[in-house]
């Protein structure tokens, strides 16, 4: 998305980085079966790995606060099989 941007939106996105303003979560190994295990549930949606990977976040901050424009999946998925996600954008 940034390169629609440009070179200058990228170093800025790279120097927000490098300033700790956020961090990258990072997958296991161990969360591909339950990114699976998502992605079949959700088949009807469908679920897409960006999407999984936002419930596998949610499940490992303890959370489902998110910013997503996705409204009507995220009104439908679940962290932690029963917790519904909040989205602060609605």
């Amino acid at each position: 998305m940034l390169t629609r941007k440009g070179v200058d939106a990228e170093i800025i996105f790279i120097n927000t980085l490098q300033e700790e303003l956020f961090t990258i979560f990072n997958f296991k190994l161990h969360h591909t079966a339950r990114i699976i295990e998502l992605m079949k549930k959700y088949a009807d949606l469908p679920m897409d790995l960006a999407d999984a990977s936002l419930v596998i976040l949610a499940e490992h901050l303890g959370h489902g606060r998110i910013f997503s424009v996705d409204q009507r999946d995220f009104n439908t998925y679940c962290w932690k099989q029963s917790y519904p996600f909040e989205n602060i954008l609605f």
